[in-house]
């Protein structure tokens, strides 16, 4: 048998009143919307499959008359133990069966009053203004929606009338909550701290924030007669009532913390929460009070649930997937823009436009995603995983990937889009950045050097040849690595993309000096061979072409590529010196062997000079421009100088008419070096007519004729001096005499005569610091002025 049946008198409560008022405490009109509620109630238990008796239903029915009435069955419940107080499922089926009773649409049944529990003397009293304050709650903190509830519960129902399949279909109609509420009216009979605390616990909301006034009103009251009452008992409740307040703002907060979570079931609470915080908000400065804002406390709340959408957001571990962060940002951004739709959609429909919904959980997220990155930047290392960061942080959060999404429009025209950062969070981050781009960068050079040596160097690989020239994979490789680094860092801003090729160009800096170093090392044994040339001819090229790529970067960074700019050219002066040193050191025997008597009768040092000439301009040939004109014009310069230099050293002098062969092979040699330069693109056209000038005055026939051919020769070349010709007339053959003497005051006329001018183009310097050794058997003939000063008479 039922219990409900065995205990009668403990588990059936009488509403009955004293006769002066309804049985539940409420107005005839009240009794119209009992009434209503109940009819309503039997038509959705008669449709209900699932209820007795209704329609599919195969569930009988008790034999209770209220539940026949109803179509709903009302469950046993245990007999309350002293100090409880009845449920207000239970109340709410007293409710249904005292209304009938008035009513006459049953049979009466017997009405046995409820025990009194001994903590509370009045519970009927009690029972009676909790259903009052439930039915006043319903009417006045209702109105957040228009839902069909008949179409939820006969959703599985596959029969019925149109009207019936059009409710079903029907959804839910979301309007504008009240700003402005009406307070039930406050108990008059107060619960135990403990009858509250359960309710806080079961989420009646409502009836424990009025139950909670009531003892708080009460305090208030004793307060204000503080002599009639002990501070003892007065401090006693006080502390109740932060206690229950704390528990209730506590259950309050959780509800808030979890209300756009799916599975929460908890969005019938948020407006009688929201109530309560805009009543306590009121109450603020009254005694018994709580410390701390409620509104405050929502807000957190609202913070702490974002916290945890947030952390939910799966994060794989990089070991497991190398893109790890980004699909981490990704699925975060996903989020964000899905919860904030529900908040636009559904959530802000629960509470009153003060409480600014949507705009309190975009901000919540502006501060829990900046925490957030916080944590996640701590674990970046990689410069994809920085990158990766920075460009979500700076393009996408505010992007129309996130928080500019259309579908959280136009209630985002209104919100700022700016994540809240800690200060100095960005500059640190980029900052971090740039470092790993210098160590990235760093590591790229330092590859690029051991691909060298492997490849190259150690296996004696001859250079590549593209478009005429000696090629290197060396300026690619780095100008790549660097470019794809800036404009990675220019697709999230200007700031990092001149930070980024700041760092690129300072690693880059010290390259030259180390690439050198490495160079000489591992190839220095190959001198003099020709690969050794050809080595260091690819390597002015590349360096060239490398200075070419990064003055690219001047407007961003003038400073960086002039730094590298000054490196880059040391290293090019240092391997064009190094070829023009080892050429100067191949070709020092042969020149030293020029002018003298086995010269004149023998050509194999000149063809052994001319040779290696002739073979340093096929390699330079090779060279990219314009270093290839500076180098062939210094080497010009050399031989031109030092083939003429032989002259005045007075190893041989012509006799028998000698002189006229001598001048026949000088100017014949003197035309093949020319020719050379001229292939090598030199720059020095004044040299070629220097070795023709002097051929004129070694290969005339007779000795009257000199004095008219040494004009040109002054002219052209204002720095040959008297002792200079003196050792040309030398080697001629001609050391005194009359005609020598009219020679040399023709000389000093012509000087004299062009003293007055500029003195002659001193860039072409070429006879100045020529050295002449005079020979002493002429010195008698020469003029005292002479002898001290031969380079300037």
């Amino acid at each position: 048998m039922d219990k409900s049946t065995e205990n009668p008198e403990e588990d059936t409560v009488s509403l009955r009143s004293n006769g002066k008022t309804p049985a539940c405490g409420v107005t005839k009109e009240k009794q119209g919307f009992i009434r209503t509620f109940r009819e309503s109630a039997r038509r959705v238990a008669a449709k209900n499959p699932l209820s007795p008796g209704g329609k599919g239903s195969k569930v009988k029915p008790e034999a209770d008359t209220a539940g026949k009435e109803l179509g709903l069955q009302t469950p046993p419940s245990p007999s309350p133990s002293t100090g409880s107080v009845k449920s207000p499922l239970k109340m709410i089926g007293s409710i249904f069966q005292s209304k009938q009773e008035n009513n006459g649409d049953v049979p009466q049944q017997k009405s046995i009053s409820i025990k009194r529990t001994k903590t509370d003397p009045n519970m009927s009293a009690t029972h009676e203004n909790f259903m009052r304050g439930r039915l006043t709650q319903s009417m006045n903190f209702g109105g957040r929606r228009l839902k069909n509830k008949n179409a939820k519960e006969n959703k599985a129902v596959p029969e019925g009338t149109l009207e019936e399949k059009e409710e079903e279909k029907e959804e839910e109609v979301l309007t504008e909550v009240e700003e402005t509420y009406t307070l039930p009216e406050l108990p008059h009979t107060l619960l135990s701290v403990m009858e509250i605390s359960k309710l806080i616990e079961m989420k009646e909301l409502e009836d424990s924030h009025l139950h909670l006034l009531a003892l708080r009103q009460e305090f208030q009251q004793e307060k204000e007669r503080c002599g009639e009452v002990s501070p003892v008992e007065l401090m006693k409740k006080e502390k109740d009532l932060s206690l229950l307040y704390g528990n209730l703002r506590n259950k309050i907060t959780a509800i808030v913390r979890d209300s756009n979570s799916p599975s929460s079931g908890n969005e019938e609470l948020l407006l009688p929460l929201a109530r309560i915080i805009q009543e306590e908000e009121k109450r603020a400065e009254e005694p018994g009070s709580l410390q701390g804002s409620w509104m405050e406390a929502w807000r957190e709340a609202v913070g702490e649930g974002v916290k945890v959408k947030l952390e939910s957001v799966g994060l794989e571990q990089r070991e497991q997937k190398a893109s790890w962060l980004a699909d981490h940002l990704g699925l975060l951004g996903k989020t964000i823009v899905e919860d904030l739709e529900n908040v636009k959609r559904k959530l802000r429909w629960s509470y009153p436009p003060s409480f600014k919904v949507f705009g309190t959980y975009v901000k919540s997220y502006h501060r829990g995603v900046a925490q957030h990155l916080k944590k996640l930047e701590q674990q970046a290392t990689e410069l994809r995983e920085l990158y990766s960061l920075l460009d979500w942080i700076i393009n996408t959060y505010k992007s129309e990937c996130i928080m500019g999404s259309q579908s959280l429009q136009p209630e985002m025209n209104d919100e700022s889009t700016e994540l809240q950062l800690e200060e100095n969070f960005l500059k640190q981050l980029k900052d971090k950045y740039c470092s790993k781009v210098k160590g990235d960068i760093r590591d790229s050079l330092n590859r690029v050097i051991e691909i060298e040596i492997e490849e190259v160097w150690k296996v004696k690989k001859d250079p590549e040849e593209e478009e005429n020239y000696f090629v290197s994979h060396i300026p690619m490789d780095i100008w790549t690595k660097m470019e794809g680094v800036v404009k990675n860092s220019r697709r999230i801003d200007a700031e990092l993309e001149q930070k980024a090729t700041s760092s690129c160009l300072e690693e880059l800096k010290p390259f030259p000096n180390r690439f050198e170093e490495k160079f000489n090392c591992h190839c220095s044994t190959l001198k003099p061979q020709p690969l050794w040339t050809n080595y260091q001819i690819t390597y002015i090229n590349t360096f060239t072409v490398l200075q070419q790529h990064m003055e690219g970067y001047l407007a961003t960074c003038p400073g960086e590529v002039e730094g590298f700019r000054r490196e880059a050219k040391c290293l090019i002066v240092r391997l064009l010196q190094g070829l023009e040193d080892q050429f100067k050191e191949e070709v020092k025997p042969f020149l030293r062997r020029m002018m003298t008597r086995k010269w004149l009768n023998d050509d194999s040092d000149f063809t052994q000079l001319y040779k290696r000439t002739e073979t340093l301009s096929q390699h330079c040939a090779l060279m990219r421009p314009p270093h290839l004109q500076e180098f062939a014009s210094r080497l010009h310069y050399h031989v031109a100088r030092e083939y003429i230099g032989q002259l005045m050293k007075n190893y041989y002098s012509c006799k028998n008419r000698k002189h006229e062969n001598a001048a026949s092979k000088i100017r014949h040699q003197w035309d093949k070096l020319r020719f050379v330069f001229v292939d090598m693109e030199s720059t020095h056209e004044w040299l070629h007519s220097v070795g023709d000038e002097l051929c004129d005055i070694i290969g005339q026939k007779k000795n009257t004729e000199i004095k008219n051919n040494i004009e040109p020769l002054v002219k052209q070349y204002p720095d040959f001096s008297k002792s200079h010709l003196v050792a040309v007339l030398n080697f001629r053959g001609l050391v005194r005499g009359r005609e020598y003497q009219l020679i040399l005051q023709r000389f000093t006329e012509l000087k004299k005569k062009l003293s007055g001018g500029s003195g002659g183009d001193r860039s072409r310097v070429f006879f100045g610091d020529m050295q002449v050794t005079i020979n002493t058997n002429c010195l008698s003939n020469l003029p005292f002025s002479c002898c001290l000063l031969p380079n300037n008479c």
